[in-house]
């Protein structure tokens, strides 16, 4: 059975007591608090986010750390509970229906979480007797996983001697040692060399032609537009953008980013810009930097040069960026995703 992942109107919002001001002799939150409860702070995650992820399809949700990638995913997998809305894994509802859910999904959470007194070859072995799959195929499809994920000579070594790699590789065999219909990646390559992250992708896309479904959250750039059918941006608890990759780095105005860095530029410097043949949008950062996007990049920057030289006015930098996901980002939000 295909199953495709839905979410409608999504909300997490976490509270927490706020932090007492201490030391220094002020006692606030003494005296304020003394015999009386102190009001909630309230932290939203996730803020309506509606999305439909097809079976089959390999769906990226892009972000700068604390957007609501990890919730949206916690949500999904039933690991956080929501404040509002709906989810659903196939046809099953995600919090009325958690036991067919489980069965239907496979994790990789951020951090490894394995038990470093089994071996890779026991931790697979123990997923799969976990999920009732039967001695014969477990041991035959541990087997492969240990072979597919480059495994094998370390498959009967306790994996508190792994490297960062490594434990990332055995965390997503075992997600997959159950063959789950939907597969969650939580940045599943942050922190891997080169050379590992381009066999993960490999093996997500093998994964992806067998029909499963994958939605991962990165907030790399290059992985979303190597691996995603579909991707939405999301920042704040937000879903700020939706669609392909073409799509999106189509929607970016003219598709080139020049950041320029004056010694102080005017009103009138960037009016002069917007002028220019091919200039789509003027956004002035601060007195000093200003966002051009162009439907042409390092031919524009002689033209720049010029006008900033009649305007007596001192260009210090210029950086292009070529149509990306960053720059829709950028325009979006008017921040970096690294941010």
């Amino acid at each position: 059975m295909l199953a495709g992942i839905r979410t409608r109107d999504l909300r997490k919002v976490y509270t927490s007591p706020p932090p007492l001001a201490s030391g220094g002799g002020f006692g606030f939150g003494a005296a304020r608090g003394k015999g009386k409860k102190q009001p909630k702070a309230e932290i939203v995650a996730l803020d309506g986010i509606s999305l439909e992820v097809s079976p089959g399809e390999i769906f990226g949700l892009l972000g700068p750390n604390g957007a609501g990638k990890s919730t949206t995913v916690g949500v999904l997998t039933t690991r956080v509970r929501p404040t509002g809305g709906q989810a659903w894994i196939g046809e099953h509802d995600v919090w009325g229906e958690q036991v067919a859910v489980k069965r239907l999904i496979g994790v990789v959470q951020q951090r490894p979480n394995l038990d470093f007194t089994l071996t890779a070859r026991e931790i697979l072995l123990f997923h799969g007797a976990y999920f009732g799959v039967d001695s014969k195929t477990r041991g035959e499809h541990a087997e492969k996983l240990l072979d597919r994920f480059k495994l094998t000579d370390r498959a009967d070594q306790m994996v508190r001697g792994f490297s960062g790699g490594m434990m990332q590789r055995l965390s997503i065999a075992r997600a997959m040692m159950h063959d789950p219909q939907v597969l969650f990646l939580d940045e599943p390559s942050a922190g891997l060399d080169p050379q590992t992250r381009l066999l993960l992708w490999e093996i997500i896309r093998e994964y992806n032609q067998s029909g499963k479904t994958i939605l991962l959250t990165t907030h790399n750039m290059e992985e979303a537009d190597a691996l995603c059918q579909r991707l939405a941006i999301i920042d704040h608890g937000k879903n700020i953008a939706l669609g392909t990759p073409a799509e999106l780095k189509a929607s970016v105005p003219g598709g080139y980013l020049l950041r320029l860095r004056f010694g102080q530029h005017s009103p009138e410097m960037l009016q002069r810009l917007q002028a220019l043949a091919g200039v789509r949008e003027v956004r002035p950062n601060n007195d000093h930097s200003a966002d051009v996007y162009a439907d042409r990049g390092g031919s524009l920057v002689g033209e720049i040069a010029n006008l900033a030289s009649g305007a007596a006015v001192e260009l210090c930098d210029v950086h292009i960026s070529e149509p990306s996901l960053e720059n829709l980002f950028l325009h979006h939000t008017g921040r970096s995703l690294r941010d």
